[in-house]
């Protein structure tokens, strides 16, 4: 029998990047961020981002630890131990220099000024081995803190529920249900990782949707309802005139797009979507409503090359499949 593979770096950093997803979207306005300790190929810490923002990953996984078990171990954290100082708690990179494990692995570097490159410099200068993966997963488990940062806005989920043929209703507008009990119990697990959901206005005022969780056990999940529309504000939803307004959401990292044609289209093209997922019924629908409208492509050339497939799955009847945009 051939010996297992001794689990490498990135083989630990990923494991990091699936725990971090447990910290989403209760961390904010913090990153959700991941840890783990590793001594002799076995994990006897972990931690993550708790709700709030605090405590953070790393001082969570070295909660209870003994001061000596970190001697010949190696802490994994999927962003780059904070270094600045906070009335809410120590800094990350204090934490981590005292607890002196023999080495620390970081999937991505802080962009936020108060942290860059800091955090590294204060582990290494007290004597620990630090390495910087610039890892693919430690970045797609932080991609609404990193898209704030960088870009300043949140990172775009936009979904889409069509018929085979590309539809979104009859063309009298009646939608529900397009998609099975499955797909639409995929979609209330997306809206409770989001921070913020967002509908049009004729979609809001035609359909009056709830936008909540309505899985049991995480109806406290429920997002921020955003409505886009020039018309006046609805009650219990925040008001935004254009797509480019998301930058003003304070706090909002995920935002989720769910429609309705036009409002999916205008964020389609101004090019604001980071993720795309579709959800498809196996019905045709014929002379229906559209699932977009005008998206301004003055060729098909702009149509190319801009989605990657990353994920495919059945739901029911129904299939799901993500997109992400090639930047």
């Amino acid at each position: 029998m051939a010996a297992h593979a001794v689990p490498t770096d990135r083989d630990w950093m990923a494991a990091a990047a699936r725990l971090a997803i447990r910290a989403r979207p209760l961390s904010r306005p913090n990153p959700g961020v991941a840890a783990l300790v590793v001594c002799e190929g076995r994990v006897i810490a972990r931690g993550w981002t708790q709700a709030g923002g605090r405590p953070h990953a790393e001082a969570v996984a070295l909660a209870g630890l003994a001061p000596d078990a970190l001697a010949g171990a190696t802490l994994y954290v999927t962003l780059e131990p904070c270094a600045h100082a906070s009335a809410r708690g120590p800094a990350c990179a204090d934490l981590v220099a005292a607890a002196r494990p023999a080495r620390v692995v970081i999937g991505q570097r802080d962009p936020d000024p108060r942290t860059c490159g800091a955090g590294i410099a204060r582990l290494e200068d007290a004597g620990i081995a630090v390495s910087l993966l610039d890892d693919p997963a430690s970045a797609a488990s932080l991609a609404g803190f990193l898209t704030r940062q960088r870009a300043g806005r949140p990172w775009v989920t936009l979904k889409l529920a069509t018929s085979l043929d590309g539809c979104i209703a009859l063309a009298d507008g009646t939608s529900r249900w397009i998609t099975g009990e499955a797909a639409r119990a995929h979609v209330h697990a997306q809206r409770a990782q989001h921070d913020a959901i967002l509908v049009g206005g004729g979609t809001w005022r035609a359909d009056a949707p709830r936008l909540d969780v309505r899985l049991p056990g995480l109806e406290g999940r429920s997002p921020q309802r955003v409505v886009l529309t020039r018309g006046p504000s609805p009650e219990g939803a925040t008001t935004l005139g254009s797509p480019a307004a998301i930058a003003s959401l304070d706090g909002v990292q995920y935002l989720y797009v769910e429609g309705g044609a036009e409002t999916a289209a205008a964020f389609l093209a101004d090019d604001l979507v980071d993720e795309l997922h579709l959800y498809t019924a196996p019905i045709l629908i014929g002379e229906g409503k559209r699932a977009l409208g005008a998206l301004r492509l003055a060729g098909l050339a702009q149509a190319h090359g801009r989605w990657a497939a990353t994920q495919r799955r059945q739901l029911g009847s129904d299939s799901f499949a993500a997109y992400l945009r090639m930047r």
